[in-house]
């Protein structure tokens, strides 16, 4: 139960900053004539990815992705059952 609510919170971080990024880089920008621009989206989800691996990646490897944790479990890396 530990692992799969270590994935839910760094998947949510993953999509909360990053893609909050992302809302002020695009139309919310021209409202408040500022934004964060492609390098503050592409450093939020760097930073998102890099927080989440040191915070949760001890406890369940930092899978964020559901593609990545589908890529592992295909080349056979991981049980059914884990992911």
């Amino acid at each position: 139960m530990k692992k799969y609510l270590a994935e839910m919170v760094g998947t949510m971080v993953l999509v909360l900053m990053g893609c909050g990024s992302a809302v002020f880089a695009g139309s919310a920008a021209g409202a408040v004539s500022t934004g964060v621009g492609m390098l503050g989206v592409a450093l939020a989800f760097g930073l998102a990815v890099v927080a989440m691996a040191y915070t949760i990646g001890g406890i369940s490897g930092c899978h964020i992705n559901p593609a990545i944790t589908l890529g592992v479990l295909l080349s056979g890396r991981m049980s059914g059952k884990e992911a």
